[in-house]
């Protein structure tokens, strides 16, 4: 018998858009999943935000005040998709409420952050799951599976890119995102989370690093009203820019392997621009989230000169099988965000994690932590 999960979301703009689209989604995809999410409620404080996800989506009621969600009897689960500064605060108390909850990355402004939601979901036994959705993709984890059985040797070095131009346009709104207060870090919250937490799905734990930071914009335009996902400003009263645009890292693994993260956020011409290179003693394996259903893999005994082939996943590949019927069809984002829903959904009805949890949000935004405080010194800084 499949079991009803009241469901609901908190903060309504883009991304609880694609936590919702995915619960809608997951059953078609994943038929025999144990529990059926059920819409009962979406919160968000934007005026009509709240009434218009309930139209286009069903949700059975709304409301302004997130913690009317956590005292809510029918809801047993809750997507966190608001701004990164409310994240601890709601995380916090929706499993102090006895709620499972899917957060999204980075889980807070700092580790101590992320490790106070980790610490309430364990004491009170619910299931987390967080958004480092690009490990979920296949060709990610048929790369992690090539790596962990030595086809390419020992690991030697890796380098992961993320470039974005999202905040690229001078008149973009001066949000929540570019404030120390309400966004913390900036590119490394936005992006440099996922790449650190690509680097440690694929080769391990992170003993120290090196780091570098910039910020190329420095003013941006005040936004008069309520803004969705990156909005312009033109003409508003301009305001600093606070927190980070670029960054640079050197990594040292426990592995003895070295590796390179650099992440921006304002890099003309490069939209999602996300990726790896992972080059060991006899082969390499590369990804790029534009071509995301392909791996590009060298492996041999020629060294030199050796080849590299195109592999393109399929069914035997991570989830791809949910999706799609044979390689080379092409799965999407939205199509990741389903496969962590099914992951939280199933951790929810088994008691089990699947699935990246708060744990490993710990161990991203200690990384953060020792990025900040190695750009600030100058200096290797140990990741503790």
């Amino acid at each position: 018998m499949v079991d009803a999960l009241g469901v609901a979301v908190v903060g309504f703009g883009w991304m609880g858009r694609v936590h919702t689209q995915a619960y809608a989604r997951v059953r078609h995809h994943y038929p025999q999943l144990a529990v059926r999410p059920e819409l009962v409620t979406v919160a968000e404080e934007v005026p009509g935000r709240a009434e218009e996800a309930a139209a286009q989506f069903g949700f059975a009621s709304t409301t302004r005040d997130w913690r009317e969600v956590a005292a809510d009897p029918r809801v047993r689960a809750v997507s966190i998709t608001a701004p990164n500064f409310l994240h601890r605060e709601i995380g916090v108390a929706m499993a102090e409420a006895g709620k499972h909850i899917w957060i999204e990355k980075p889980v807070g402004l700092t580790a101590e952050d992320a490790r106070a939601v980790a610490d309430a979901v364990a004491e009170a036994g619910v299931q987390g799951a967080v958004g480092f959705n690009y490990r979920n993709a296949p060709a990610v984890e048929a790369a992690r599976d090539l790596i962990a059985s030595g086809d390419i040797g020992t690991v030697t070095h890796v380098r992961v890119r993320l470039f974005s131009d999202y905040a690229a346009h001078p008149e973009g709104a001066l949000t929540w995102r570019y404030e120390r207060q309400r966004g913390g870090s900036g590119v490394l919250g936005d992006l440099a989370s996922h790449g650190a937490d690509l680097a440690r799905f694929l080769l391990g734990d992170i003993d120290s690093l090196t780091a570098d930071t910039a910020v190329f914009l420095p003013e941006r335009a005040r936004a008069t009203g309520a803004t969705a996902g990156h909005s312009r400003a033109a003409g508003g009263e301009l305001g600093p820019v606070e927190n980070e645009d670029y960054v640079s890292c050197l990594l040292r693994f426990a592995s003895g392997a070295r590796g390179v993260l650099e992440a921006c956020r304002v890099s003309v011409g490069e939209q999602n621009n996300y990726g790896f290179e992972v080059h060991g003693t006899r082969g390499a394996v590369f990804w790029d989230f534009r071509r995301m259903n392909e791996l590009g893999v060298s492996r041999g005994t020629a060294y030199q000169d050796q080849p590299v082939s195109t592999v393109y996943v399929g069914p035997g590949h991570g989830e791809f099988g949910a999706f799609q019927p044979g390689a080379a069809n092409a799965m999407g984002y939205d199509d990741l965000k389903v496969v962590e829903a099914y992951r939280f959904l199933r951790s929810v009805a088994e008691g089990v994690p699947y699935g990246a949890t708060p744990a490993d949000a710990v161990h991203s935004a200690t990384v953060l932590d020792a990025m900040a405080r190695s750009a600030e010194s100058g200096a290797w800084v140990s990741v503790r």
